[in-house]
C-alpha cells in the first residue's frame, strides 16, 4: 500500500488542517495511514466497519471520509450510499465528500463507485503523496470559498452559497463534485470546454488524471438534470472530438 519511507517524504505536520476519518477492517493498514496523515498535518479518527463508518460520520462529523471498499460488514458502496441518505446534522450527509480505497483497478468498479456517490478513487497499491494531492484536492472542491451570485440557466439555478440546484422549481441534490462542475460548466454558458479544461478545473490534480471520470460525472449530471420529459429541454451537449457545453434551451 504504503511504505514507512513514504511518511518522511510527505513533509512535517501543519495545524489547521482538515479533519479525516480512514476506513479500513485491516489494523495494520488503518493504523499505518492514519499515522501518515497526520504527520501530512491532518487530524484523523479510524473506524474497521461500515457500521463504524455510518456511526462516525454522524457523531465526528468529518471533513472527509478515507474508506476502504473492501470490509466486513457492508462493502464501501453500500456505505457511500448510506451516507448520501442521512441528514443527520447541519452539513447534509450527502455533501459529506468520500474517497474509495480500492484493490480493483477495473473500470467497472470505478464507475460504481462513482455512481453511488463517491468523489473520487486511489486503486491500491499508491503513494502517500498521490493520496494527499486527492484528498486536498476533494477538499477545495467541497470547502472552498464560495463564490457570490446565482448563476441561471433557463429553468436551471444554481446557488452556491446555499449549495443548492434547482431545475424547474425541483430540487436537485448533487455531490460536491457534480456541483462543481455543473458550477464550471454553468459558469461557461454556451462554450465548449474540453475534458482536460473540465479536468484542470474541477478536480485539480497536481498530475495526470484520467479523463474518464470527466465522461462518468457529465453522465451522473445528464441522468440528474436533463432526464425525463419533466426537466425540459436538454442543457448538456457533447461536441464530438472536442467537449462538453451547457446551452441555453432555445426561445419558444
Amino acid at each position: 500500500m504504503l511504505s514507512t519511507g513514504q511518511q518522511a517524504a510527505a513533509g512535517s505536520p501543519a495545524s489547521g488542517e482538515a479533519f479525516l476519518l480512514v476506513v479500513d477492517d485491516e489494523p495494520n493498514i488503518r493504523e499505518l495511514l492514519s499515522a501518515s496523515l497526520r504527520f501530512s498535518g491532518f487530524r484523523v479518527a479510524s473506524a474497521a466497519t461500515g457500521e463504524e463508518a455510518l456511526a462516525a460520520v454522524a457523531s465526528e462529523r468529518p471533513d472527509l471520509v478515507v474508506l476502504d471498499v473492501m470490509l466486513p460488514d457492508l462493502d464501501g458502496f453500500t456505505v457511500v450510499e448510506r451516507l448520501r441518505e442521512q441528514a443527520q446534522w447541519p452539513q447534509p450527509a450527502e455533501h459529506v465528500p468520500v474517497l474509495l480505497l480500492t484493490a480493483k483497478d477495473g473500470t467497472g468498479d470505478k464507475v460504481q463507485g462513482l455512481a453511488a456517490g463517491a468523489d473520487d478513487y486511489v486503486t491500491k497499491p499508491f503513494s502517500l503523496e498521490e493520496l494527499i494531492a486527492r484528498i486536498r484536492a476533494i477538499l477545495r472542491r467541497a470547502g472552498g470559498p464560495a463564490e457570490d451570485g446565482r448563476l441561471t440557466v433557463g429553468d436551471l439555478t444554481l446557488d452556491p452559497l446555499a449549495h443548492e440546484v434547482t431545475r424547474a422549481g425541483q430540487s436537485v441534490a448533487l455531490s460536491p463534485t457534480e456541483f462543481k462542475l455543473l458550477h464550471y460548466l454553468m459558469a461557461n454558458v454556451g462554450r465548449v470546454v474540453s475534458k482536460a479544461q473540465i479536468l484542470d478545473h474541477v478536480w485539480a490534480y497536481d498530475f495526470g488524471g484520467d479523463l474518464s471520470i470527466v465522461e462518468s460525472y457529465i453522465s451522473y449530471l445528464r441522468r440528474k438534470l436533463d432526464s425525463g420529459a419533466a426537466h425540459g429541454p436538454k442543457l448538456i451537449h457533447t461536441v464530438r472530438g472536442i467537449g462538453y457545453a451547457l446551452r441555453r434551451p432555445p426561445q419558444g
